[in-house]
């Protein structure tokens, strides 16, 4: 059985997809499946900013397959972890959970990524050089991420 990972930002444009694109670029997509979503139904459909897209490119990974959607309740039952970029997305994810156990699925990406409880913020509105900040601060947690789903 693969284990499930999901990577949450707020419009599952600029952060989350950057995190899953990273993380499937590290792990063995026969045992683990990666994916993303937004806790706001802002770009449902729609395909990653085009910054997120250029800046992953930049570094070999391609995210123009993946397009965007909406959290769901289902996703706490779904998935076996659950990492979300900043404390709101956080309290938007658990806000919907209904036990314990789908709680403790829910952590901060840099917090689980060993990086200390930091958000990862969101570049929607800075140019290009905060994406490629962004980008480095999700590579970082995703090879602690990796090594762990990789054993």
């Amino acid at each position: 059985m693969k284990t499930k990972v999901l990577m949450v930002c707020l419009g599952n444009i600029c952060r989350s997809p950057l995190a899953e694109g990273i993380l499937k670029s590290k792990v063995n997509s026969e045992n683990i499946f990666i994916d993303s979503a937004g806790t706001g139904g802002y770009h449902i459909g729609n395909r990653p900013d085009h910054r997120s897209i250029d800046v992953a490119h930049k570094h070999g990974i391609d995210i123009t397959q993946q397009r965007c959607r909406k959290f769901t309740y289902l996703d706490l039952d779904s998935f076996d972890h659950i990492y979300v970029m900043d404390k709101s997305n956080y309290d938007n994810v658990i806000s919907l959970a209904k036990n314990e156990h789908e709680i403790k699925k829910v952590k901060l990406l840099l917090d689980a990524g060993g990086m200390g409880a930091k958000e990862v913020p969101d570049p929607y509105y800075d140019a290009l050089d905060g994406f490629e900040q962004v980008f480095h601060l999700i590579d970082s947690a995703c090879n602690v991420l990796a090594n762990k789903l990789n054993k």
